[in-house]
């Protein structure tokens, strides 16, 4: 299995850009369109993210919007429901929010409030961790709609931006580690 996973972080990790300055000077953006684009890489990025979510997994959460593409993928090869988390303004029923701080600025995100509710179990997926401000928000319109978070999932997590903290106790699992 170490193998494997050894093997699929080597085919997966020159498909991640660095974008520099992108969307604001001093920021590194990391693009995974080249992982997106490529058939075999995204096969293997879904299964991998799929193997790490936990049992019993009733919903998964996908950020706007390339935990859409991902979360979207994984939540079929888990035997999941999928529900978007958007930019504020974009889902068309009754939704909750919340605000949170990025790297570069603030946000507001939204969750419709019927997307899950007591006793779902919950994987809140996106494909970066960084300073884990998205992360955080995510997780809290899942619980305000009555879900339990089982797990943070993430393509890729930034280590040195430390966004693990942003999320103490909760389950945090990330298929590579730049």
């Amino acid at each position: 299995m170490a193998d494997a996973s050894t093997e699929l972080q080597a085919q997966l990790l020159p498909l991640l850009r660095a974008v520099p300055d992108h969307p604001r000077p001093g920021v590194v953006f990391r693009d995974i369109t080249p992982l997106l684009a490529d058939a075999e890489a995204l096969a293997g990025a879904v299964r991998g993210l799929a193997q790490l979510l936990p049992p019993d997994v009733d919903t998964v959460a996908g950020v706007e919007a390339r935990g859409f593409v991902l979360g979207a993928a994984v939540a079929v090869a888990a035997g999941a429901g999928f529900a978007p988390i958007r930019k504020a303004g974009r889902l068309p029923r009754e939704v909750l929010v919340e605000s949170y701080d990025l790297e570069y600025g603030s946000a507001s995100i939204e969750l419709h409030a019927d997307a899950t509710g007591p006793g779902r179990r919950v994987v809140v997926l996106d494909d970066v961790l960084a300073t884990g401000g998205t992360a955080d928000a995510a997780c809290r319109l899942v619980e305000r709609a009555g879900g339990e978070v089982a797990a943070v999932v993430v393509l890729a997590e930034i280590a040195a931006l430390g966004g693990r903290a942003a999320l103490p106790g909760r389950r945090v699992e990330s298929l590579l580690r730049l």
